[in-house]
Formats: structure tokens, C-alpha cells, sequence
């Protein structure tokens, strides 16, 4: 189970501080997830950032299996393992080949080079990119480096996933596929996962549930819960009641303007 408790953030100082985010309270279930939607600039990814371990919270508390991730604006190393973070760009070693990448966390943890690249080839057929693990980046598609990306997060099994608007820079056909691999390797590989994103209709199509932030300073709008089952094929977007998933999350969204 992941908890935030009153986390805020503010950048800057004395007259220059800018708050990023309001008292921020949620929980998310373990193998739950939860997409986070809101205006630009509404502190979505600085909250992403502070659960990756990545940004200290100005305040308040986040655990993770009941563990502090924060203690005395340290990050704690036993926690942090759990979270992995994917970014919207894949960010990966252009020098390295695609199995590699995704076995780097583990090569940085001094595991076996046998054993960390038998466990990045597994990820690979998970994700949909066997037969091109000895291939450079440069010769994979967007798409296709993404789903390297994402077998890299879950390279480590960690228990809290976290995924950074990671099809944003996908056309539109290619974002579904996307949406659907995704919900297709969670179903493989059940993990508690946090995304972000600007699409509502992603947000529904993917989420247990779609929490919406308010404009700065970001605090929590409104919850949606979605009760579809999965797999979710791309047909139940045509649905009544997803229609009225994505009209409830927009009023929200225009309810916070």
C-alpha cells in the first residue's frame, strides 16, 4: 500500500516561494492503478517525483508498505527499492543494446551478468520486444523503446510502478496499442502502478481509479472510480457509462479552473 499524508511542495524562498502543491492525502491500494490528471502545472509530475524519492515533500509523509519514503529529508534506501519510475522519454543508453538497458538497474546492484541478462530477455518477451534485445535503441522504434523503458522499471520487481505521461509523444493509434500492452503486462505482472497524464480517456481506460488535481497549488479535486473489469478492450471507450466516466472527470477538471 502506498500512503501520502498532507504532502505538500514548495520551491524558492521567502517572497520568491512558489507552492507547488496543497496537503495532498491518498491512499492507493497494493496491485491498484491510479492515474493522476490534471491542468498543466498542477504539480502531477513534482508528486510523481517526490514518491520516485526524487524530491524531498516541503511536508508530510509518504509510506510505502508502511515504511517512511522520506525521514528527516532523507530518502529511505529499503523503501525507495520498491518504486520504480518510467520517464515520458525512454532515456536509454544509446551505446548499450536493449537487453542491457533493461538489466542495467540490476548491473548497478552487481548482480551476474548471466542472471541480469536471462531476467532483462524474460522482460523483453513480456513487453513485446523479443527478437530485438541485441539491437541499439537507434534501431528500435518510439513505441517499441518504450516498452524497453517500462521492462526496465519492472526489471527489479519493485512494488509501486510509476509512469510519467510515458505514450505522450505517440501518435494516437500507437498510444492505444500502448494502452493496451500496458494493461496487458500489468495483468501479467500485477504491481501497485501510479500514471500520469494529460489524456482523460487514457486515464479511464487504464485506472482502478483517476484522482484529479486542482491548478496550483495541486490538491486533490475529486476521485473517480472506475469499475470496469479487464482486459478492457478499446471498444468499451464507446460505452455510455465511459462517456460518463470521462464527462465526471471533466467537470472536475472544469470545476477546479
Amino acid at each position: 500500500m502506498l500512503s501520502l499524508t498532507g504532502v505538500e511542495k514548495r520551491f524558492g524562498r521567502r517572497h520568491d516561494e512558489v507552492q507547488a502543491l496543497a496537503p495532498v492525502d491518498l491512499v492507493i491500494d497494493d496491485d491498484e492503478i491510479v492515474a493522476l490528471v490534471g491542468p498543466s502545472g498542477c504539480g502531477k509530475t513534482t508528486l510523481l517525483r517526490i514518491l520516485a524519492g526524487l524530491t524531498e515533500p516541503s511536508a508530510g509523509t509518504v509510506h510505502i508498505d508502511g515504511h517512511p519514503l522520506w525521514e528527516g529529508g532523507v530518502v529511505q534506501r529499503d523503501a525507495a527499492r520498491e518504486v520504480a519510475l518510467v520517464f515520458q522519454e525512454a532515456n536509454l543508453l544509446p551505446w548499450l543494446s536493449v537487453e542491457a538497458n533493461v538489466a542495467f538497474p540490476l548491473r548497478l546492484r552487481g548482480v551476474r551478468r548471466a542472471e541480469r541478462l536471462a531476467r532483462a530477455r524474460e522482460l523483453c518477451a513480456v513487453t513485446g520486444i523479443a527478437g530485438f534485445e541485441r539491437r541499439r535503441p537507434s534501431q528500435l522504434s518510439i513505441g517499441m523503446r518504450q516498452r524497453a523503458a517500462i521492462a526496465r522499471g519492472l526489471i527489479e520487481s519493485p512494488g509501486v510502478l510509476l509512469l510519467d505521461e510515458p505514450f505522450a509523444a505517440l501518435d494516437a493509434i500507437l498510444r492505444e496499442a500502448m494502452n493496451l500492452e500496458l494493461q496487458r503486462v500489468w495483468m501479467e505482472r500485477p504491481t501497485t502502478c501510479v500514471v500520469v497524464t494529460h489524456s482523460i480517456t487514457e486515464a479511464v481506460f487504464l485506472a482502478d481509479r483517476v484522482v484529479t488535481l486542482t491548478p496550483r497549488p495541486g490538491r486533490v479535486a475529486g476521485i473517480t472510480r472506475v469499475p470496469f473489469e479487464r482486459p478492457r478492450p478499446l471498444e468499451i471507450e464507446h460505452t455510455q457509462k465511459f462517456q460518463d466516466l470521462v464527462l465526471e472527470v471533466r467537470s472536475l477538471l472544469g470545476g477546479t479552473a
